[in-house]
């Protein structure tokens, strides 16, 4: 049996939703201080990456977060095993995020897992990886998300769903959902219950259950 995997990196691009990243992360930081693994931040460049976006009523907030790089997707690690690709408004625009499918295709192949959250999937999916497998994303996208890849197999009322080394998974939140069931599968029921306990997070375990579906009216798609 192949030992889990400890090199982990994280697709950044401009609009990223912040708990997409920061909720998996999180997880795995603990996970870190019971195991040895290592963390990588990419990007097209290494200048910080903002979660601003053009989207919603209000476009004048000055409210964003960033994140700076530890590498660019053209410097990336060579042993990279597991990836982890958010959603957020910056799935929508095609320009900036051009160097990131570039990079995931690339990199693909390589990997032993692939994690998305939200309409990460959607981004998965503009690269042909997911064609023919099943998947999830946002439901409030939903038919935005289907649109960006014809060939997959959406799911609409996962909480997250699980084809192969792909793990897709719905709504910003459901990652945390998804990541915690990846590191029982991955390191063992004990670990993961242990770190959710540690973080007083209480799971949602039914990965084929997502009210939201319900909520924003895609559970019949």
């Amino acid at each position: 049996m192949s030992s889990p995997p400890k090199n982990f990196g994280v697709v950044l691009f401009p609009g990223f939703q912040s708990l997409d990243v920061f909720g998996p992360l999180d997880v795995l930081n603990i996970l870190s201080t019971e195991t040895n693994l290592n963390l990588s931040i990419l990007a097209a460049t290494l200048d910080p990456v903002s979660t601003k976006h053009k989207q919603g009523k209000i476009s004048n907030s000055n409210f964003h977060e960033s994140i700076v790089p530890t590498h660019t997707f053209d410097s990336a690690p060579k042993d990279l095993e597991v990836l982890l690709i958010p959603g957020g408004f910056g799935t929508r625009d095609e320009a900036n995020l051009r160097p990131a499918i570039e990079f995931i295709k690339t990199v693909y192949p390589s990997l032993k897992y692939c994690l998305t959250v939200c309409t990460g999937s959607a981004v998965l999916a503009k690269t042909g990886v997911l064609d023919g497998r099943q998947a999830t994303s946002n439901k409030k996208a939903f038919v935005w998300a289907k649109e960006q890849g014809p060939n997959v197999k959406w799911v609409s009322k996962a909480r997250w769903v699980v084809d192969g080394n792909i793990w897709t998974s719905s709504g910003i939140s459901a990652g945390i959902d998804l990541i915690y069931a990846w590191v029982e599968q991955v390191y063992g029921e004990e670990i993961a219950g242990f770190i959710a306990d540690s973080s007083e997070y209480e799971r949602n375990r039914d990965s084929g259950r997502d009210r939201f579906a319900e909520r924003w009216g895609v559970a019949e798609l």
